[in-house]
């Protein structure tokens, strides 16, 4: 019998695609008109055409203009880059080599033009998904000791000498490279209520919970009998996982992209268009604990 652990990757892509044909790959030459708008990053700037944004990439070169200030209207040419991503990605990475001021632009103007000709950009939210299955390499082992007595100094010190013990007992059974540490320690009263009467302090419980880390998971079971036998009293938990996750994760990452993005292409090709830009990606990733296959 051995262990597989589970690494699912997913994530949500907003994509944007043009229905006109004949478009080169990773640059688009467009007209766009709209509004400008600051971006949320400290410097940046958008213009706004209808519900489509373009995040301009040289916004610099413009800003000494006298029109040029928020939400004034402009007529922009240049080329959007679909093979750019920004950090907030709040619009379509746009190239402006051209830019003047329009009086307000009319109503309905999500378009932009090039050439003569109108190309309306569409957006699509895809979807993707992946699983890569990897052999887990460590193990994670909670054990506690609980002590309790009449007096804290006697439960404190029963209790660090059967956790002195216990530790011992595990490193022996676990071998070299075993990893121990105390995740947390406490030392609190036991108390008894009776109606329309103060707590009365009856004894103090001390309790040390230990860590243990290993690499060979073939100790899993002598460890932890090892610390049972030396006076632990409660397992907290056993846990299976990856020293070194991040491969099978960029993996999984990976897989769910091209998903996605092969779904978005497929879509724009059907309603005869084709990808021009990542609007937005949202990444979400988590791991299923192992289960044994025969």
């Amino acid at each position: 019998m051995r262990k597989l652990l589970t690494i699912f990757g997913a994530l949500v892509l907003v994509t944007l695609f043009t229905t006109q044909q004949g478009l080169a790959e990773g640059a688009t030459q467009i007209t766009v008109r709209g509004r400008l708008q600051k971006t949320v990053e400290a410097g940046g700037w958008l213009i706004v055409a209808g519900g489509q944004k373009y995040l301009l990439l040289n916004a610099q070169q413009f800003q000494k203009e006298s029109w040029f200030k928020e939400a004034a209207e402009v007529e922009a040419s240049g080329e959007t880059k679909s093979d750019m991503m920004t950090t907030y990605m709040e619009g379509s990475p746009f190239e402006v080599r051209s830019m003047r001021p329009l009086a307000p632009a009319p109503a309905g103007g999500n378009q932009a033009a090039s050439g003569g000709k109108t190309r309306r950009l569409t957006r699509v939210t895809v979807s993707g998904h992946s699983i890569v299955q990897a052999q887990p390499d460590t193990a994670i082992i909670t054990v506690s000791v609980v002590t309790q007595s009449k007096r804290a100094i006697d439960a404190q010190q029963e209790n660090a000498a059967r956790s002195d013990a216990v530790v011992r007992a595990l490193k022996a059974a676990a071998g070299a490279g075993v990893e121990v540490k105390t995740s947390s320690y406490s030392l609190q009263p036991q108390r008894v209520y009776r109606d329309n009467q103060p707590p009365t302090i009856t004894g103090y419980e001390a309790r040390n919970t230990v860590t243990v880390t290993l690499s060979d998971l073939t100790k899993v079971g002598a460890v932890i009998d090892a610390t049972a036998q030396a006076g632990a009293n409660d397992i907290a938990g056993i846990s299976f996982t990856l020293r070194r996750d991040r491969p099978a994760r960029d993996e999984a990452l990976a897989q769910a992209t091209q998903e996605a993005m092969g779904k978005a292409r497929v879509i724009a090709q059907a309603l005869g268009g084709r990808l021009v830009g990542i609007v937005e990606v949202q990444e979400e990733g988590t791991i299923r604990p192992p289960v044994p296959v025969y």
